[in-house]
Order: structure tokens, then sequence, then C-alpha cells
């Protein structure tokens, strides 16, 4: 009969990567504890009360079996701490007398610390060499049943603002909303828009659901459910926050993506409403829709999204959701999204300007579709308390998201097998590479404020097509980004007013030499640009061109030379356009004239309501609308139109005829557009 060993803990021992030995059925601090242990035994690590436990940035503790703190025993926990235990061990937190203590207890239990708390917005670098500079400790908790977890986390907290309502995870079970308040420093209440309340998302229904003040975390939603808080007074970015609460099972943490938004009606152009009298145009966004060739609320727009929250307090590894690719063990992490299209992370991040003033970001995306990341890569893994969103394809394979598998003390993602896998799913040959060129916009101080992608492989798509799987629109409100390019190069002027790109594809070899459009709308903003290259998800060597194919990526610099992009090459921005290249440009197109900047003013066609929308430049304050039939007649004007919210041109569809619409904004800036029906 198996007999379960207390390991009592009476004294502060430091534990460190230097000095720590760790056994399969045992733990040893040498020096102060040499706890001796049947193979048998089952066993429990007990801190006692008054007893410390430090565990340094870098060490890494293994316990087989179950963890106790008693009284005031604290562990401090800067590494990585795992607990692998059984269906009889426990995670406890007691008192004095041996009672579990309570929700919401001001007693220290087990506390993750946040080793560099003022680097919370830096992501680290996702690379095995890079040396991390945002670290914290790590809880890892597997195979204990939820009713033997009991005990107490102390999670330390500190994060970029997100606006109206800051998204977040929150990894414990049964944890009450009220709690929150005193934790984050604001009273949370029950009234919804009031920017005081505590949301969370229902993937299915596309809607946000009310969590009541009495409302229980991880236990009335899944504890992967994706958190809003309501932002009114809630200082997350400059002072520490630690919210406490009882850890998570790994046991179950799965959950099948289908249906999300099935049967949903948007309405027409987004604003159908949902159960709470509130416009779907108002929060559901799809930036991969439109870059794949849809139109806005037709079709998979706004469906099959997912919203998740990281559900454990350890790393997330998204890096090879999309693929059934095994791990260094031998065995696979058992997650294969076979149709899914790409993810988002982290919701918006604030940088700092040469005046000094905060500004926000958008989120970072990450595509999926070449056979391995593109887009931001450093973002891959999903800090603790960190949320993300899945965009599919469609809704047909019923792929199973198992959390649990993903968990990873690391901050970079691990390894595939081979530099570069499509499976067959994913409808492209095993050959060939993914090359990225990242160019990055810094202001006068060095610190980033925008950013976009160019990326070229072999089943890549060349211009606007239903068949582009990699690309992310940009928002208009973004001063960087390329348009879709036309088949021999530059702006493809067809959808110049229509969209833009955050990440553009495109065919490797039927585009080798050709330019892509990267316009700048704030030279006052962005200063220099900075080049980040990657092959297969991979940063290249610093200064490196040439890559594995013997191309590189180009740019024509403002003087119209041709010039090589090099890792980490940052060079000064003086014109508001520049041209890229993947592969070296015959001189014909090295000194073409470039076209002229394209506003953001754009006219859409909306087939909800069967006509075109204008769509103004967040710049545009008033504008001025001409449209004319073919025969010069004009049939529609319209003068100081609010440009705050879409213009929708009312023609007669009756009549198959082809316009002209010219748009002058009140700074007199033009945009002239043909409307062919």
């Amino acid at each position: 009969m198996l007999t379960k060993k207390i390991i009592p803990l009476r004294v502060k021992i430091v534990l460190t990567h230097k000095y720590l030995h760790t056994m399969r059925k045992s733990l040893f601090a040498i020096g102060l504890l040499a706890a001796v242990c049947s193979v048998q035994a089952q066993n429990v690590l007990h801190v006692d009360d008054a007893a410390t436990t430090y565990v340094s940035k870098g060490t890494l503790v293994y316990n087989s079996g179950g963890l106790q703190m008693r009284g005031n025993g604290v562990v401090e926990n800067h590494g990585n701490f795992m607990v692998s235990g059984s269906a009889t061990d426990s995670f406890k937190t007691i008192t004095t007398g041996g009672a579990d203590k309570a929700e919401g207890s001001t007693i220290a239990n087990f506390v993750n610390k946040l080793n560099e708390p003022d680097a919370y917005a830096v992501p680290n670098e996702n690379s095995s060499s890079a040396t991390p500079t945002y670290t914290y400790g790590q809880l890892y908790i597997a195979g204990i049943p939820q009713t033997n977890i009991t005990g107490i986390v102390d999670q330390e907290y500190r994060s970029v603002k997100h606006g109206s309502y800051q998204q977040i995870g929150l990894p414990f079970y049964n944890k009450t909303v009220y709690t929150l308040s005193n934790e984050l420093g604001k009273t949370f209440t029950n009234v919804r828009n009031s920017q005081n309340e505590v949301l969370y998302y229902d993937n299915a229904a596309v809607v946000s659901h009310g969590a009541s003040t009495s409302f229980t975390v991880g236990s009335s939603a899944p504890a992967y459910a994706y958190y809003m808080l309501g932002g009114q007074g809630l200082d997350v970015s400059s002072a520490l926050k630690t919210l406490k609460g009882r850890p998570v099972t790994d046991i179950g943490q799965t959950v099948t993506l289908q249906n999300a938004g099935n049967g949903v009606n948007f309405g027409t152009n987004g604003l159908g409403t949902n159960a709470y009298n509130e416009t779907y145009k108002s929060y559901v966004q799809d930036r991969w829709a439109i870059a794949s060739g849809g139109s806005s609320w037709q079709g998979d727009y706004g469906k099959n999204i997912y919203q998740f929250a990281n559900p454990f307090l350890t790393n997330l590894d998204l890096a090879n959701i999309a693929y059934d690719e095994p791990v260094s063990s031998g065995s696979n992490d058992g997650v294969n999204l076979s149709t899914i299209y790409g993810v988002r992370l982290d919701p918006g991040q604030v940088t700092t300007t040469s005046a000094g003033t905060g500004t926000t970001t958008p989120g970072k995306f990450i595509t999926f579709n070449s056979g391995v990341p593109t887009g931001d890569v450093d973002y891959v893994m999903v800090r603790p308390l960190g949320t993300f969103v899945i965009k599919l394809n469609n809704n047909v394979n019923a792929d199973q998201l198992n959390f649990a598998n993903l968990r990873r003390f690391n901050y970079y993602s691990r390894a595939a097998t081979t530099g570069y896998s499509v499976t067959a799913n994913k409808n492209a040959a095993k050959t060939g590479t993914v090359k990225q060129l990242g160019v990055i916009g810094l202001d006068a101080a060095g610190n980033e404020v925008a950013r976009t992608y160019y990326v070229v492989y072999p089943n890549g798509t060349t211009g606007h097509s239903g068949s582009s799987k990699t690309q992310v629109t940009a928002r208009s409100v973004d001063v960087l980004g390329t348009y879709e390019e036309a088949p021999t190069g530059g702006i493809d002027n067809n959808y110049s007013n229509s969209y833009w790109l955050y990440i553009n594809e495109a065919n490797e070899n039927n585009f080798k030499g050709k330019n892509v459009k990267l316009i700048n709308y704030d030279l006052n903003k962005v200063k220099s640009y900075k080049f980040e290259i990657r092959e297969n998800a991979d940063l290249v060597a610093n200064g490196t061109h040439q890559l594995s194919s013997g191309i590189g990526f180009y740019y024509k610099a403002a003087n119209g030379s041709i010039m090589e992009a090099k890792q980490g090459d940052v060079i000064p921005v003086t014109n508001d356009d520049y041209d890229l290249y993947y592969g070296e440009p015959d001189r014909v197109l090295a000194v073409e004239k470039p076209s002229t900047k394209p506003s953001r003013t754009m006219v859409v066609y909306n087939p909800d309501i069967t006509n075109y929308i204008v769509r103004f430049d967040p710049s545009w304050k008033k504008a001025d609308i001409e449209v004319y039939d073919m025969s010069g007649k004009l049939v529609i004007s319209k003068k100081a139109v609010d440009a705050s919210t879409d213009f929708v041109i009312e023609l007669n569809n009756a009549i198959k005829n082809s316009y002209v619409v010219k748009i002058v904004s009140d700074k007199g800036e033009t945009v002239n557009t043909k409307i062919l029906k």
C-alpha cells in the first residue's frame, strides 16, 4: 500500500539554478535540506508556518506529488515551479489549524512574481538564443483534480491599457468577481456599458455577457473564457497589482472549435443588434475576411472567430497549433487546427512617442496558411492572464484546442521537427521556404509606433484573390502599411480605395523583382524604418540580406537607388512612399515613377443594402461627394458630408450603369474612383 510522506520546510530555503538538483520523486535543496524518500511513496512538499521558499529566476523546481503551505508559509516564485501529481495528490494553502484558507485571504501564499515589472510592454524575442527581457514566476500543476486544488496563488499583474475595457484572462477556479475590486483598486458594478462592469465573451452567440459581482470565474464560465474589465479608473500599467485565486486543473481543458457565430444575423452593414440591443458593428471585427477576398458582413465575415484566454499560470505556445507536429519527446501536442486562418494576439500596446505621450497601437496578428507562422511571431507565446483570438477558414472539421498541451515555461516557442512543413489540408506543397520582411516604423526617439509585413513563398498569392490566406488588413487609422499589388507591380487601383494591408503576401516566383508600395501617412511620427527579416518564422542573423534561395529583399531609397534590406538595419524616412521588392528589380522598375499616395477614403460595396458606401479617411472631417453617370450627368451631389460615419451612395439598382465618384475633403484632398455595375 502506498504511503504519503510529508516533507516539512521550516527554514528559509533559497532555490537557484546553480544549487538546485531535481529528482522524479523528491526535491533536494543542497546544503539546506535532504529529504530521502522511497520511490514507492507519494510526496507532499510542505512549507510550514513562517517558512519561506524562494525560487530564483531561471530555476526549475520539480515535485512529483502535492504541495501544501501552512499558516504564513510562503513560496516566492521567480522561476518555474512544476507540481506533477495524481488523483490522490493536492495543492493546498491551510491555516495553522489545518483548514483551507478562505478566498480573499490577505496572507501571502504561493506568489508568482514579476521579475522585470517595468518591462511589461516589451515582447520577448521568439528565439532560443535571445535573452528574455520580461520574465516572471510560473506555476505548472499537472494531473491533480480540481477538487484537490484548494490552495491560493498570488499572481502579480501589470499590463498595457486596452482602452475602455481591459481584456484579460482570469485563470482561477470559483473566484468571485467582487474580489477583483480590492485587488485591482476600483469598484466593479453590475451596470452594463458603465465601464465599471465585468464581461465575458460567448463565442457561439458573438456577444459579451455580464458577469455580476457574485459571478464565479472558472466555474460559471470556462477557465479559458475571455474577460473584459471596465476600464474606468482602472490603472494596470503604472502600478503592480496582485490577483488571488485557486489555480485551474489541467484535466479537461479542451474545447471544440465549431459553429462560432453560426446562425447569427449581423444585419445590414452590421447594424443588427444582439440580446442587449448593441449593434454588432460596434464590436465585431474581422481583419482576415477582407484580406482574403471577402466582403464586410458577408459570408464568414465575423464568423468562425473564437476569443480565448490563457487558463493557466504558465505560458501558452501557439506556434504549432495549425500543424500536427511532434514535440521533442516524440509525442505530439494533440493540437492540429486544420482550418485555422490566424490569431490575434495582444489587443493593443502602449508605446511612447518622442513627445512623451502614450499612444495605443493595434493588436498583433499571426497567420498560418503558408505552413509556418507569419506576421508578429514574437507574440506567439501567450503570457499568464493573456488573451488571444482564433479565426478559422470554416467550421467543417470540429478540431479541438487542448490548452494543457500548449503549456511551456520558456519564453520562446518550441521548434518544429522540420524547417518547413505544410500539411495536406493547407493545399500547399512541401517545398520552398517562407520569407518575411517586417518594416517597423520608429519615432524620433527610436520607439516603435507602427509596423507592416511583406511575405513571399512558393504557394503565396499575388494580388487581390480569394486564394490569399496569409494576409491581414490594416486599420484605416494605421499610419503604415502596403496596398494590394497589381500583377505587374505597384498599387492595384481597383482596390486602393477598398482596403490596405498589415500583412501582405505574394507568390515569390511570379512576383520576383516587382514592387510593393509601402505607404507612410504620418512623416511627423514615423522617422525611420527598421527591417526585421525571417525565414520559416525564424529571425535571420543581423546584417543578413541573402536568404536560402539566394535571393533577398530590397527597397528603393529616397534617391531612387535600389538597396539591399538587411536584418536589423535602420534607415531614415524621407518620403511618404517606398518600394519594397523580393528579388532585385530590373532597371526599368528601378526608375519607375512612384504612384500618388492613395487616400484612406474608400468606396466599398455593401451587399446588405445592395449599394455602395463611402468609408472616409480618419483624418477627414467633412467631404463633398459628386457622382456622375457615364454620359457625364451629375446624379448625386452632397456638400459638407459628415466624415465620421459611412455615406451611402443611393443608386437606382434597376439601372445597370457605371459611375464616376468624386470625393473632396475639406482640406482639398481628392479621391476619384469608378463604380462598375
